[in-house]
């Protein structure tokens, strides 16, 4: 089995997919498949580390714990092991996100990119797309607002690079209810958010520094539909404070969307519909400089469930990511 600091991983319920396959013909790239109950008990590929839900018990991680099954969730404990294992990168892929081209380069993380210093919420899409369309989490009282603001070109630290993916790009319910048209998205450069622009995120190809490991931290307990989107609001605040931010480039992957029910997803939604400006609010305003990157996550969490927007089990579960982060990384 290769070994790379730059790891891949995923979570799937499916057999061996075009896009594993593909992810694991990379070499410059560790590939690691996390299993759950419903994934196919003989799931195997060459030059993928399988976690099968047996192997996942024998972890020796706080985490295992308190994780749910049936959920991607479970992703988290592949972020550990890669962790464990010496991970300096970790990108999430999902199985039906196909790499465009044979090998991937993820863009520096410091160098020099067009900014957007605007404040508030910024539909990254139209930098990329004349396209009517906006990220799954975007507030639904802005998708119609028309400002598209300047970008200058500046030195920055990026802390995560969100990575768009052409065909079934990244859009909620609401936009495939109403519309559903594939969207390709132009080959800009890369493009980053200065503090204080917010741009929702995804977990479908994203790739995180090991500075910014304690972000990959996944909702366990409220919908999947919510979850990645609730981690990357929290997560700008978070990064803002220790002097990182957010970065978009042009696609690396075309999305071959499994089978959705799209008014069970806008069902599972709503959360993100309501709330997505409170959440990336409580975010900013209870983080403080003072305090590590772990002990801001939890602050911000014990705060969503004083709102009543994530439940007390959601704590338990962060607390012993926490806990398995401070080992891994000290």
């Amino acid at each position: 089995m290769k070994k790379n600091k730059n790891y891949i991983v995923m979570t799937s319920i499916f057999p061996p997919s075009e896009a594993v396959a593909r992810f694991a013909s990379m070499k410059d790239w560790t590939i690691i498949m996390v299993g759950d109950k419903k994934t196919p008990q003989d799931w195997k590929h060459e030059n993928v580390i399988y976690l099968s839900p047996e192997n996942q018990e024998k972890l020796p991680y706080e985490t295992v714990k308190f994780l749910p099954w049936n959920l991607p969730a479970r992703v988290m404990l592949g972020y550990l092991y890669a962790i464990e294992h010496g991970a300096e990168i970790i990108t999430q892929a999902d199985d039906d996100n196909i790499p465009i081209g044979a090998e991937w380069t993820i863009p520096s993380f410091e160098a020099e990119y067009p900014h957007i210093s605007q404040k508030g919420f910024v539909n990254i899409y139209q930098y990329y797309t004349n396209k009517f369309v906006w990220p799954r989490g975007y507030p639904l009282d802005k998708i119609l607002e028309k400002n598209k603001p300047s970008t200058e070109k500046q030195k920055g630290s990026i802390g995560i690079w969100q990575h768009l993916a052409n065909k079934e790009t990244d859009v909620d319910a609401i936009y495939r209810l109403t519309n559903n048209e594939p969207i390709y998205f132009d080959q800009n450069e890369p493009t980053v958010l200065s503090p204080l622009a917010l741009c929702p995120f995804n977990c479908q190809s994203t790739t995180f520094r090991k500075e910014t490991f304690p972000l990959l931290y996944l909702p366990g307990f409220i919908s999947p539909r919510e979850s990645d989107i609730v981690r990357g609001l929290i997560a700008q605040p978070l990064m803002w404070n220790d002097g990182f931010t957010l970065g978009f480039t042009p696609p690396t992957v075309v999305q071959e969307r499994n089978p959705h029910n799209y008014l069970k997803d806008f069902q599972a939604e709503l959360l993100i519909y309501l709330h997505s400006e409170e959440i990336a609010k409580i975010s900013a305003e209870t983080a403080t400089k003072e305090k590590t990157m772990p002990e801001n996550l939890m602050r911000v969490y014990e705060a969503l469930h004083q709102k009543g927007l994530v439940p007390k089990e959601e704590l338990d579960l962060l607390a012993a990511w926490t806990n398995d982060i401070a080992k891994l990384m000290k």
